[in-house]
């Protein structure tokens, strides 16, 4: 049940009885980019040896082979979930069915892989009939304020734009970084027609009902299904429009929002809550089980 006033659980394991599935972030809730966090994938090793089916949602806008490799290496093992979807997947998808072959990519060269195989071409700005970014080319140092003349460029061109990740902003290790959603946003600010690929926007959550009956071998209701996130604009707003049941993760991305890390206040919560319209069914500081 969905409630403005979600009751602080200890732990995972007191709500995973009532769920066939669990859908749950990744970056904010199992690690911080750069070191994961104890006891998460314990607990995920933990729901699947008691009969859920887990599948990883995350807005990383690459393939989902490498974000394994990625978990694996921070010590999160393949065992811990049966399937992970990212918004890289569902953006190879859509730019397959795109007419336009000419794209300007904005973002590091660790995403190049979100193209191959596709029939796009990577060109300059000058001859490009589609934008698409994934995240800012050095986002240690730039900000989207570094993007502006070529954003507005571009949007003056009449572009459509293809958002690969709407995150804003994630928190690697101690550091606030930028994401491909601000320079979307400043997009937007142009005029820019942008498309967002991943969550809280509808069309990736087909996909994910698609993965969790092909993990359990049949459909799953929508009510046997718990959202897992830190990110209120995203996993908490997608979890909820969808009509999941969600389990927020105090301790990600709004965690100075709560008081002490591991005593998050819960009228501050629900305060929050409330001013973003979201509900949810239960909270802990992080996802242990």
């Amino acid at each position: 049940m969905l409630t403005p006033s979600p009751a602080r659980i200890p732990g995972l394991s007191a709500i995973a009885g009532g769920y066939d599935a669990l859908l749950c972030d990744v970056w904010g809730v199992l690690h911080d980019g750069v070191t994961a966090y104890p006891g998460a994938a314990e607990a995920l090793l933990a729901a699947r040896a008691s009969g859920l089916r887990i599948l990883l949602l995350t807005n990383a806008p690459r393939p989902s082979a490498p974000i394994g490799d990625q978990l694996s290496a921070l010590g999160i093992p393949p065992g811990a979930y049966d399937d992970i979807l990212t918004s890289g997947d569902a953006t190879r998808v859509l730019l397959a069915e795109r007419p336009e072959r000419r794209i300007a990519h904005i973002g590091p060269d660790r995403d190049l892989g979100l193209y191959d195989g596709l029939p796009q071409a990577l060109v300059d700005d000058g001859t490009a009939e589609m934008v698409v970014v994934t995240g800012l080319t050095d986002d240690t140092v730039e900000t989207p304020e570094d993007y502006h003349d070529r954003l507005q460029a571009l949007a003056a061109r009449g572009l459509p734009m293809i958002c690969a990740n709407p995150d804003i902003v994630v928190h690697r290790g101690g550091q606030q970084v930028w994401c491909a959603g601000a320079l979307a946003r400043v997009y937007d600010t142009f005029g820019g027609a942008v498309t967002r690929v991943g969550k809280p926007y509808a069309p990736v959550y087909g996909e994910v009902r698609r993965r969790l009956a092909a993990a359990a071998g049949r459909p799953l209701l929508d009510s046997r299904i718990l959202a897992i996130g830190d990110g209120l604009p995203t996993d908490v707003r997608g979890g909820h429009d969808q009509g999941f049941d969600v389990l927020f993760v105090t301790g990600g991305i709004h965690a100075a929002d709560f008081g002490p890390l591991d005593a998050p206040d819960p009228k501050r919560v629900e305060i929050r809550l409330m001013e973003e319209g979201l509900a949810v069914t239960a909270m802990l500081p992080r996802l242990v089980w």
